[in-house]
């Protein structure tokens, strides 16, 4: 990372121990080369143990990443990331509305059958991501799923743990396959409007949709790898969870919270660029 990203990054990461006379012996390793190895090992989708030698050992790598992720200390540094980037961008720190919005991909001939589905709607045998974004695009809550689990029931459980992650949130937008009791049950017990955007009838090919867009643009940009800036804030990858040519890598979908840990650390790589590079509004 550059100097002014990493001067943005300093404050948001947590202090050890033995630097605020707690005790416990001194770190070996900056965080700051830890943090540029997990970004390249995420990035590059690589081993552990193909870690090159230009940075601290793998070991030492994994275990720091191992005790941040089990203390969520990932999730709230890319939260806190998010709020810089919201704040610069003139908006508020926590947002009030959302998108979700599921995506299914083709999963690896090994994965086992025990953590895939297929998707008859799509026609996919493999795995479903779910994502909640806020309206410029940012990240608010992911899990995946095997194919072949429904939008609403897993909607129930991400909503759910958005809602309490976010207590500012009233609104979310979503396509006509989160009809139905959802809707009702997110009113009822979360407090919070799931407002549908139906696409119409007489409409053929591809269109683009109020506020559905936003959402849609980070599905392409999970799957492809690429970053649009005149739409998006954050470039969304889960490089870690595929294979080349977009197979999902072998992993039990129930190690959802995990993975949300890789994405986490992709998203807050492209969430620092954003806080030290003048960013863009999305016109929603």
């Amino acid at each position: 990372m550059t100097d002014a990203e990493w001067a943005a990054i300093r404050p948001l990461l947590p202090v050890p121990g033995w630097m605020r006379g707690r005790g416990g012996q001194p770190e070996a390793y900056c965080h700051r080369a830890i943090l540029d190895a997990i970004r390249y090992l995420v990035d590059n989708g690589i081993k552990w143990r193909a870690m090159p030698a230009d940075f601290p050992p793998w070991d030492r790598v994994y275990a720091f990443f191992r005790r941040w992720r089990d203390h969520g200390m990932v999730k709230e540094f890319h939260d806190r990331l998010r709020a810089k980037v919201r704040e610069k961008l003139g908006r508020d720190a926590e947002p009030t509305a959302g998108v979700i919005d599921s995506q299914s991909v083709k999963a690896d001939a090994v994965v086992g059958s025990d953590s895939r589905g297929f998707d008859g709607g799509k026609l996919i045998n493999g795995r479903k991501r779910h994502v909640v974004v806020d309206t410029l695009g940012l990240l608010l809550g992911v899990m995946v799923t095997a194919a072949d689990t429904g939008d609403r029931a897993a909607a129930r459980v991400l909503l759910h743990q958005v809602a309490d992650a976010h207590h500012r949130l009233a609104l979310v937008w979503a396509d006509g396959g989160y009809t139905g009791s959802l809707v009702e049950y997110c009113l009822a017990t979360l407090a919070l409007v799931l407002a549908i955007v139906r696409r119409s009838d007489d409409q053929k090919g591809f269109v683009v949709l109020p506020k559905r867009w936003i959402v849609e643009i980070c599905q392409a940009q999970c799957t492809h790898g690429v970053c649009c800036p005149a739409v998006s804030a954050v470039s969304v990858q889960m490089r870690r969870l595929y294979q080349p040519g977009g197979r999902v890598r072998r992993s039990r979908s129930s190690a959802s919270s995990r993975w949300s840990a890789w994405a986490m650390s992709r998203w807050g790589q492209r969430l620092s660029r954003r806080v030290v590079i003048q960013p863009r509004l999305i016109q929603a």
